[in-house]
């Protein structure tokens, strides 16, 4: 219980620091004229898009556990998804993933808990193989400025290696596919070496995560979880771009995608609900590769993340309501998940 409070103290100073560094030398009464002057009519389209987004997870979420629990009705999932990303905004150190498998199996009993968690392992792969495809897809763009480099490396050597890296990551599932008993023996080594006392929910856990990885084998559900997660990650890039417009920021549609990956990346640190902060900084950080004035960027970062913030928390919240659920239920079942399956 103390290394939860101290990691979720640790996200919250995170958060602030990063969110101070982000605005202290722009001048606050100029990010506030930028959003004034911005587009209503786009604004609203971009809050519009965003939120679509989670109906959109919520469907490439089906292919992916019907080879496990058979059909799943598009209703739970929907809740479900939209709880997740509620308490991945208001509740500390990433809940909302743990609490997506919850909500879904609470309201669809036949769906095991530890089930919607390995399905959820799989749709996250998906989503790193697209989100960096489209990024380094990005890179190869004409309209990608010419001058930059990234850490060093090339825009030519970046889409390479980013190629390879996606590629790589795919037959590495393949490969968990064809040697499912493989894996599992070697996990069930590590834990009982390292982790005896978590062995059985560790392996159990592992076992359903293959199981889930048995979308690769069809070919029908693999093109219809990778197409669900395109037009995902595409819907998400257009809410962003929508944004640019918004705020009158000068940047071709591929920026839209390179900066997701980036946001993506940034995001991966611990923070504070809600990733204020780390958020910010990555658009910032993102655009400025663009050419984009840091008062600019970070007008569209807050808006954005206001924007795509709140309707969706406040639908995720009615949900969650409506299904009885709580905070300490949620955390109960966290800390022991196996008792839900």
């Amino acid at each position: 219980m103390l290394t939860r409070h101290w990691k979720s103290l640790l996200g919250f100073v995170l958060s602030g620091a990063l969110l101070w560094w982000t605005l202290r030398d722009v001048a606050l009464d100029q990010l506030w004229q930028v959003v004034r002057s911005a587009s209503l009519p786009l604004l609203a389209a971009c809050t519009l898009v965003a939120t679509a987004i989670v109906p959109i997870r919520a469907r490439k979420w089906l292919p992916i556990l019907e080879p496990v629990v058979g059909p799943v009705p598009l209703g739970p999932l929907w809740r479900g998804t939209a709880i997740g990303v509620m308490m991945n905004n208001v509740v500390p150190l990433r809940a909302g993933e743990f609490a997506r498998a919850f909500a879904l199996s609470r309201e669809v009993p036949r769906v095991a808990l530890t089930t919607a968690l390995g399905s959820l392992a799989v749709d996250r792969i998906f989503d790193a193989l697209v989100v960096f495809a489209m990024m380094f897809a990005a890179l190869l763009d004409p309209r990608f400025p010419s001058n930059v480099d990234i850490a060093g490396r090339t825009l030519g050597e970046l889409a390479t290696g980013g190629v390879g890296l996606v590629i790589g990551a795919l037959v590495a599932c393949y490969v968990v596919v064809l040697q499912p008993q493989r894996i599992v023996g070697l996990v069930r080594l590590i834990a009982r070496r390292f982790a005896p006392r978590y062995q059985d929910p560790l392996v159990g856990f592992v076992e359903l995560g293959v199981g889930s990885l048995a979308v690769l084998t069809d070919t029908r559900r693999f093109m219809a979880v990778l197409l669900w997660t395109v037009l995902h990650w595409g819907t998400h890039a257009l809410a962003l771009y929508l944004g640019f417009l918004a705020i009158g920021i000068d940047a071709p549609l591929s920026a839209a995608f390179f900066l997701q990956g980036v946001l993506a990346i940034g995001v991966a640190v611990p923070s504070s609900p809600g990733f204020f902060g780390v958020f910010e900084v990555a658009a910032t950080v993102g655009l400025s590769v663009y050419g984009v004035p840091k008062d600019l960027a970070v007008s569209w970062a807050l808006s954005y993340h206001l924007l795509s913030f709140i309707p969706i928390t406040v639908i995720g919240a009615v949900y969650f309501a409506r299904l009885g659920l709580s905070v300490d239920s949620v955390r109960g079942a966290q800390r022991a998940p196996t008792s839900s399956s």
